[in-house]
């Protein structure tokens, strides 16, 4: 397992519309273009990129923070899940977003950053 990275985006929208957006299945899926579900429980079960992304709510605060248990259908069976965090900070601009992606099997981290810049803050 690898140790994971993070990324920063800044986006013209207030935390508490980022963090409704990433719980809600429908608003999910508008901003990737792909089927989601979602959750806006702890210990609830959420999908991503049409069941290729799946995982559960560790914690929320909202318009603050989401923890996540987080696989895609490439880890091993065996593999434990990922872990990712999502922070929402206010700032004069709207929001600053800091996603931290951590335990992700090693030869897939490359292409999740990517994924995560390309698929989520390039849209």
């Amino acid at each position: 397992m690898t140790n994971g990275f993070q990324i920063s985006v800044t986006l013209p929208v207030s935390p508490e519309e980022l963090y409704e957006a990433w719980l809600t299945g429908k608003t999910h899926a508008a901003f990737t273009g792909a089927k989601a579900t979602a959750s806006k429980k702890a210990g609830g079960k959420f999908t991503a990129w049409d069941g290729y992304i799946s995982g559960k709510n560790l914690l929320l605060e909202p318009g603050k923070c989401i923890m996540q248990a987080w696989r895609t259908t490439e880890f091993r069976d065996d593999a434990p899940d990922s872990l990712l965090k999502i922070s929402f900070e206010k700032t004069k601009a709207g929001t600053k977003l800091t996603l931290k992606h951590a335990n992700i099997p090693d030869e897939q981290g490359p292409a999740y950053k990517q994924g995560w810049k390309e698929f989520y803050f390039a849209r």
